[in-house]
């Protein structure tokens, strides 16, 4: 069934689990991402980014996650990753997206808060949650902003302030995590989100958590985040089934023969992250 993040949120946060927020690229990602949720029992979330709306169109992925969530009693909420501006998260909603993100962390304090502010009334008005993001995740996700060498961490009394004005209804945060492949070993400031988490009552976010630790995960969680975002390891996940079966069949000619191994290992994926995020059997 199709839902909003409010509720799928708000339970985790009081019963100290997350829900995995996966990107989904196409057919595919939506359904191997099903299957993962329905083997574990876990709520979910399928997110799209711009980039990934531009490729096909927000009508075309409302369309496979409805038709996803009609098919099972799964929780599924459909969610607006790094939504790039008034228009592309109005548009969102009213294509049917239950979830949707702005983000303003390009911009100044002032102006990143009357742009959430913007998105975050209406919205409202119309049932919608709203993520919003103070602070920097590292790296470039999608074709967005690179966050360069800006100081990536949040400010907690600035996240105090944020929230009240705003009425956003989840936050990501810079804690230390980077979108995209990291080149060393990364590393969560876990006092800086327990600072947060002391003075922030809502549901908060990690971003850029492809190639985290899940012990660095799991005592994000045990800290206050309630939503946890994977895109990298799927789209490798998928690449590395795909590209394994035409490395053995190299006169194969139909796509579905790959793109189910490729389907195969994202829901290892899915499967394995469920279970660290305590999110299965949770639905």
């Amino acid at each position: 069934m199709l839902v909003t993040t409010k509720d799928m949120l708000l339970d985790a946060q009081k019963g100290h689990y997350a829900v995995g927020a996966f990107n989904v690229e196409n057919l595919e990602f939506v359904m191997a991402v099903l299957a993962a949720a329905e083997e574990r029992h876990s709520p979910v979330i399928m997110q799209t980014t711009p980039g990934t709306v531009k490729y096909a169109g927000l009508d075309y992925f409302y369309g496979m996650v409805k038709a996803a969530a009609e098919r099972t009693d799964i929780p599924v909420a459909l969610h607006l990753d790094h939504g790039d501006g008034f228009d592309r998260c109005m548009q969102a909603i009213h294509t049917g997206y239950t979830s949707v993100m702005i983000d303003g962390s390009h911009v100044p304090f002032e102006q990143n808060m009357e742009l959430t502010e913007s998105v975050c009334k209406p919205a409202a008005a119309m049932g919608i949650p709203v993520e919003a993001e103070l602070g920097k995740v590292g790296g470039k996700e999608d074709d967005g902003p690179d966050a360069g060498k800006e100081n990536p961490f949040t400010d907690p009394d600035e996240a105090v302030e944020f929230v009240e004005r705003t009425g956003c209804t989840s936050l990501a945060v810079g804690v230390g995590t980077a979108h995209g492949v990291y080149k060393g070993t990364p590393h969560i400031e876990q006092e800086i989100l327990k600072e947060i988490r002391s003075k922030v009552s809502i549901p908060l976010v990690l971003h850029g958590t492809s190639g985290v630790p899940d012990d660095q995960v799991f005592t994000a969680i045990e800290n206050g985040i309630c939503k946890v975002n994977y895109a990298t390891e799927l789209r490798q996940a998928f690449t590395k089934g795909y590209m394994a079966y035409m490395a053995e069949n190299p006169d194969c000619f139909d796509p579905k023969k790959p793109s189910k191994e490729g389907m195969a290992e994202i829901q290892k994926v899915v499967s394995s992250h469920m279970d660290n995020l305590g999110s299965s059997h949770k639905a």
